[in-house]
């Protein structure tokens, strides 16, 4: 039984054997070559297709100040000269010319109160002038008629056609007419002083602009009682807020420990959050002689050396304390590129820029460094994004998606 199993585990070497002198054919080569196309082409295609991840930056502008900023504070922008307009007198608002915004002259009348009764006494007043004056002009009269009576009996006691009873008589009535007319006359004053004060009571209730400036609040309407102390129920105390826009600074707060980086004069360059685009140029105005003991920070008062109408109150601004004072040229934003996205390739300078989830190899014209960025002259423009450390497999159109952090 075991020998009819060994024999079954035999080689056949009889029934199958090949005719001396015939090969079988080569078809091995052609699929050889096919798998190895197959394999270049897939290949090429992963290296087409794979998709790189990438750490990306951003172009940017920055300004070449940048370099030459000793100091950063934050602050807003204040006017100087501001005002919250309002009446020495009580009475309702009856007229109210001017609304947020409007520009005002200095002395321009802005809000008029209720104003019949003080119109009245200041009329009353006016009559009372002239009753005075006319109570003058008849004891000027008199003092006229009493001094003629005064020569004439002088001259005729002289001749003693009069007895001295008679003279002393007319020399008193000379003396009570000069008398009177002083009397007169301190009526006159009293009266015109009347009268000022109610002008002064009628002037009250015009409400004029104290200084050329803009209006920036309107406190007030037609119909509300203005009061100075504004004690009263619904009572307001002033009409509008207003402001001298040419008096504009920036008050910025400054560390106590960076405060000797500051001094007067000092050039420096304001960033409005308003308006990031643009930067203005300032000089330190003045230092506030305290500290701020919950902040450990002093203000410091930045005038602004570039005007602009679209600056107003209470911005938010930055500004950098600069070591000198820059050029004109050098006050323009420059376009400007990570240095990590900038390497070598085939001799030339350049820089992958990410568009539609591939990298496009830009050339790149560098100039000089602006703090920890790198101008750039030719080349990628501000808003692009770029490969930041690209390696040297990284080539024209590779597909590239941003690394996780």
């Amino acid at each position: 039984m075991a020998n009819e199993d060994l024999s079954r585990l035999r080689i056949d070497r009889t029934g199958g054997a090949r005719p001396i002198g015939r090969k079988k054919p080569l078809r091995t080569v052609p699929a050889l070559a096919a798998v190895a196309a197959l394999g270049l082409l897939a290949a090429l295609y992963l290296r087409t297709h794979a998709t790189v991840e990438v750490q990306i930056g951003t172009v940017t502008t920055a300004y070449p100040s940048q370099s030459h900023t000793l100091l950063n504070a934050t602050g807003y922008v204040v006017a100087q000269r501001k005002a919250a307009v309002a009446s020495k007198g009580t009475g309702r608002v009856e007229w109210l010319g001017v609304t947020e915004g409007s520009r005002v002259k200095q002395g321009e009348i802005i809000a008029r109160l209720e104003n019949t009764d003080v119109g009245a006494t200041m009329e009353q007043a006016a009559a009372n002038v002239g009753v005075a004056r006319a109570n003058l002009q008849q004891g000027k009269a008199e003092l006229i008629d009493a001094e003629a009576a005064h020569r004439r009996n002088e001259e005729l006691l002289a001749k003693g056609f009069i007895s001295q009873f008679a003279f002393d008589a007319a020399t008193a009535r000379f003396h009570k007419a000069r008398a009177a007319v002083r009397g007169y006359e301190a009526a006159v004053d009293a009266a015109e002083a009347s009268h000022r004060a109610a002008q002064v009571a009628v002037e009250q209730t015009l409400i004029r602009a104290p200084f050329d400036g803009i209006v920036l609040t309107k406190s007030a309407n037609v119909g509300d009682v203005i009061t100075p102390f504004s004690s009263a129920l619904d009572a307001k105390g002033a009409v509008v807020t207003m402001a001298d826009m040419d008096t504009l600074e920036v008050e910025a707060d400054v560390s106590e420990s960076s405060l000797p980086k500051v001094r007067l004069e000092q050039p420096c360059e304001i960033q409005l959050d308003a308006m990031p685009d643009m930067r203005f140029r300032g000089l330190v105005e003045r230092v506030v002689p305290t500290v701020d003991r919950a902040k450990a920070t002093v203000i410091v008062k930045i005038r602004f050396l570039d005007r602009d109408p679209g600056i107003l109150p209470e911005m938010s601004a930055k500004v950098a304390f600069l070591e000198k004072e820059m050029a004109p040229d050098e006050r323009t934003a420059r376009t400007v590129i990570p240095p990590e996205a900038v390497v070598s390739r085939n001799g030339r300078q350049v820089a992958f820029v990410v568009k539609d989830d591939a990298a496009i190899e830009t050339p790149v014209e560098t100039g000089a460094r602006i703090g920890d960025m790198v101008e750039v002259l030719r080349g990628p423009a501000a808003g692009d994004k770029v490969v930041l450390h690209p390696d040297g497999g990284l080539g024209h159109g590779d597909s590239v998606k941003v690394a996780a952090k």
